[in-house]
């Protein structure tokens, strides 16, 4: 699958700022066998006094500005082509989770795609006796790693309402779990809370879904969505593995990936500092486009 994409994020400041430095982790990496970055470009308005680029440990591509200036907004625009490959998983081949853990005693390494890396807790993900229960429902009800993973995924999807601005970006796992309702940074961080619960390491995943309007509708622009999903170990064999707690599915063709941390705080579009008085207005618009 051949896309073209386009994000654009928008900022209005109540007050002017100045001296802000940020970290943007917008642009998606090529994954080997999994997809190719053909082209992508970031562009800022206004033009930074500053820019670089670097490779975080976990590989994601982050591109640092910082503004000397006074300014009352900032404008973030990418531009990418990304082919995804459509291949179908393999046969599942997981262990069962005792099995795991023998595996992950015979793991010595700590590179930046170690399981040990997703198995404590993170910054916005901590262990909660009632996330774990939840989790160790579905480990009971199957007989391999992945087979647990995809219930759980499949468990959160039922039981939890997709609903808008029920949660903010600072929501916790727990809090999100009592509300049974939240979006697809809760549902990723509520699997991941619950995996590692229970010994499966889990990682969160940040990218683009293309989105398919309803039949004999026409595709609105802006209307696709940054998402986030769970990338989880299910085994030597098997490896890493990515689910979507939000739609039910394995990640698939349709999942564009920019990149993957322990939680949201690793993987965040954009944070930073900056000097101002006053809050201010976000948007947020994609576009993922389909080259035929």
């Amino acid at each position: 699958m051949l896309y073209d994409i386009r994000l654009e994020l928008h900022y209005d400041y109540e007050g002017f700022v100045h001296g802000d430095r940020h970290l943007v982790r917008v642009a998606p990496a090529s994954i080997p066998g999994v997809q190719r970055v053909i082209a992508s470009s970031i562009s800022f308005d206004p033009k930074p006094d500053t820019e670089t680029n670097f490779v975080d440990f976990f590989g994601n591509l982050v591109t640092t500005i910082s503004y000397a200036h006074y300014h009352d907004s900032l404008n973030v625009r990418l531009t990418a082509r990304v082919g995804v490959e459509d291949d179908h998983p393999p046969a599942d081949f997981s262990p069962d989770l005792a099995g795991l853990q023998r595996e992950l005693s015979t793991l010595w390494t700590l590179d930046a795609n170690s399981p040990h890396h997703f198995l404590a807790t993170s910054p916005r993900i901590a262990f909660s006796r009632p996330i774990t229960d939840y989790a160790r429902q579905s480990v009971r009800r199957t007989t391999s790693v992945r087979a647990a993973a995809m219930d759980f995924c499949l468990s959160i999807h039922r039981d939890f309402k997709y609903e808008q601005d029920s949660t903010d970006v600072n929501t916790s796992p727990l809090d999100a779990f009592h509300l049974k309702k939240g979006v697809c940074q809760d549902f990723a961080h509520v699997m991941i809370a619950g995996l590692r619960g229970v010994g499966i390491p889990a990682a969160y995943v940040s990218g683009f879904l293309r989105t398919i309007p309803p039949k004999g509708k026409a595709r609105l622009e802006g209307a696709d969505a940054m998402h986030a999903w769970v990338r989880v170990w299910c085994g030597i064999h098997d490896g890493w593995l990515e689910f979507d707690p939000t739609n039910a599915m394995l990640a698939g063709a349709d999942h564009i990936t920019i990149g993957h941390g322990r939680d949201y705080a690793d993987i965040s579009p954009i944070v930073g500092v900056l000097r101002t008085s006053g809050g201010h207005d976000a948007k947020q618009s994609v576009d993922v486009i389909r080259v035929e």
